[in-house]
């Protein structure tokens, strides 16, 4: 079944690995799947005590999948390909095991969808208003801090040069990245089930006011500084800068959450 499974989707493997390493926007793919690896060997005592119950209903699950994956290659639709392995995965664990072993590996089963890209009609649908708000902000904030400007679509015009925010800039990189990586630091972190979801929900718009952040100390620097030096290392530099405050956002925001769970309890 090993080498059925290895035939079936070494191709597709190979294409998802290879996507991790020249798409910057999924590099945070290599993470996933060791992270939840780690989550089921955590849990091994736990998952050595269940009783093995299988149940036939995995069959279906199994069929369902490899119709996902005959769909999926048929019509070249890489997600659907990938997204079937998933499935496949939960239709094994549930014939072999029974469903209390996939219950019990519901969390570290559904993080690997984290590790497929999004598809590319989903992908621009989510950077062009990325690049638009990221956009809106510099606008707004700018002209407070001296600087003057007009915005046509994602498109900023300063007095020294024009700033275009590209898809690159769009802040999706950093979101996905960081909603991860909150995701991963809720579980080790936190034993709260509603801390580790609020973790993950405001990754989103820190993230975004972030990549906000980026795009106005750009401005600044063309305004202020030098052209040349914010379009070249600044520009490289400041996404890592940009992503490590984007950490400390999320930290800050855990400490303000721990501060008023322990308040409500206290209450209580």
């Amino acid at each position: 079944m090993v080498v059925l499974i290895g035939w079936l989707y070494s191709s597709i493997l190979y294409h998802l690995i290879g996507q991790w390493w020249q798409d910057p926007n999924f590099s945070h793919g290599f993470f996933v799947p060791l992270f939840s690896a780690f989550v089921v060997w955590q849990d091994r005592s736990r998952l050595a005590r269940l009783p093995v119950i299988p149940s036939s209903w995995g069959l279906l699950i199994v069929a369902c999948a490899l119709f996902v994956l005959i769909v999926g290659v048929t019509g070249a639709e890489l997600f659907l390909s990938r997204i079937s392995l998933l499935i496949l995965i939960a239709g094994l664990v549930v014939y072999f095991l029974g469903w209390n072993y996939f219950r019990t590996m519901l969390f570290p089963w559904a993080f690997l969808i984290l590790m497929i890209p999004i598809p590319a009609i989903i992908f621009n649908q989510i950077t062009f208003p990325l690049q638009l708000l990221a956009s809106k902000v510099a606008a707004v904030v700018l002209p407070l801090l001296g600087v003057p400007v007009l915005r046509e679509g994602n498109v900023i015009s300063l007095p020294a040069m024009v700033l275009e925010v590209a898809e690159a800039c769009s802040g999706i990189r950093s979101l996905l990245s960081l909603t991860t990586l909150a995701i991963i630091y809720g579980y080790l972190m936190e034993t709260r089930n509603s801390v580790r979801i609020g973790l993950a929900l405001a990754s989103l718009p820190i993230a975004v006011a972030a990549n906000s952040l980026r795009i106005v100390g750009t401005g600044l620097l063309v305004q202020y500084w030098d052209p040349e030096k914010a379009e070249g290392f600044f520009h490289l530099f400041s996404g890592w800068l940009i992503f490590v405050i984007s950490l400390l956002m999320l930290f800050l925001f855990h400490r303000v959450l721990r501060l008023l769970f322990r308040e409500r309890e206290a209450h209580q």
